[in-house]
């Protein structure tokens, strides 16, 4: 009987974007490997099926229990050994469909970040907790990638047993080599004047990643501070026209999404993130390792990343001011950005891939019958 693997989340490009080095390693072991996403099916390399789900970002949404019983069927049907579940909204459906399955796979069930923590309105805390204690019977093993999560998820049992990892690890290989424009053609292009400081936030444009608050730092910084922001998303307009208004049009850069982030990260001379909440976000293991120091929000995910004034420095979250300070004292002292630099890259490294893919490999096996071999 061949063994299979089932990998569900929210969206293909989740599952693209991150975990192709797993469900690769899957295959080359002979399991079968299949996809089941919420939205339009996308090519997946490494996967044998792709399985389209009617999720809904809304949790509520009826669209989403209709996932469930999909995933009920096609766990019922393809008799999977070992389910993989990834992102809020796919793993709390997975593990309901999995709740009411005769046949019950191994689950695993990694969290790349609660959506909530003690900053949290108690309501809303009350109610994500409470989902995640329902399904915890049917979390085998639960994977956790930062301090807080790791604490809180053992403290209420969210999972029979609850392992840290270190991120699901980085391909740093997509920043070396050449290619791409240079540091000088890109500021050129996007109209930078030289001997500007550029600041860079690559990420999705949501009240949760807190644009706005970068913008009203931006108020506060000299003429030759730039801000970068490549990414798309609902808020995106709201956020240019909030910079437009503040006269910061010419200083304040939207390019939309960019793949191939490399020459923009060498582009700039440091990483903000003004986000209200993480995981263990790629974009700051990234900016690290092509050696930008980063002054991001004092949250957790990136807690666990930046250490105050030895590789970054941290701001209380929303604290537009405290921001612009700490993006003062790097724009005052290129000595300091060279050594906060120098720092995070050498302790980006340990995010690797190469360091991370073995870790994550031998939890995902260690729920089933084979040994963790790469």
């Amino acid at each position: 009987m061949e063994r299979k693997v089932l990998f569900t989340a929210s969206t293909f490009s989740h599952i693209r974007n991150f975990h192709l080095p797993y469900l690769r390693a899957f295959q080359e072991r002979g399991w079968l490997v299949h996809v089941a996403c919420g939205g339009a099916e996308e090519t997946i390399p490494f996967a044998d099926r792709l399985i389209s789900l009617p999720l809904e970002k809304k949790m509520s949404s009826p669209r989403n229990f209709r996932a469930a019983q999909c995933l009920r069927s096609l766990i019922a049907s393809e008799r999977y050994e070992l389910i993989c579940t990834h992102t809020a909204l796919a793993s709390f459906f997975t593990r309901l469909a999995v709740r009411h399955c005769s046949h019950r796979p191994k689950l695993v069930n990694m969290v790349h970040g609660y959506l909530f923590d003690d900053e949290t309105s108690f309501a809303r805390r009350e109610i994500l907790l409470t989902a995640e204690r329902l399904c915890a019977p049917q979390t085998d093993l639960l994977l956790t990638m930062n301090r807080y999560d790791t604490q809180l998820a053992r403290r209420f049992r969210l999972g029979g047993r609850v392992e840290e990892i270190p991120g699901v690890g980085v391909d740093y290989s997509r920043f070396s080599g050449g290619g791409g424009q240079t540091r000088a053609e890109l500021r050129k292009m996007l109209g930078i004047a030289e001997g500007a400081f550029v600041l860079i936030y690559p990420a999705e444009f949501s009240a949760r990643k807190s644009q706005e608050v970068l913008v009203r730092a931006m108020m506060q910084l000299p003429e030759r501070a730039v801000l970068v922001l490549p990414g798309d998303g609902a808020l995106r307009r709201e956020c240019e026209a909030l910079a437009e208004k503040a006269g910061l049009s010419r200083r304040i850069v939207f390019p939309g999404y960019i793949r191939g982030l490399a020459p923009w990260y060498a582009m700039a001379d440091a990483a903000v993130s003004s986000s209200r909440i993480e995981g263990l976000p790629f974009n700051v293991m990234e900016a690290m390792h092509m050696g930008l120091p980063a002054v991001v929000s004092a949250v957790k995910g990136h807690l666990d990343l930046i250490r105050s004034g030895e590789n970054g420095f941290l701001y209380p979250y929303g604290d537009a001011g405290a921001c612009a300070e700490e993006i003062r004292r790097l724009m005052a002292s290129p000595e300091l950005c060279a050594r906060l630099g120098r720092a995070a890259a050498e302790d980006a490294e340990q995010y690797a891939l190469e360091q991370v893919f073995s870790k994550v490999w031998e939890q995902y096996l260690s729920v089933t019958e084979e040994p963790a071999l790469v």
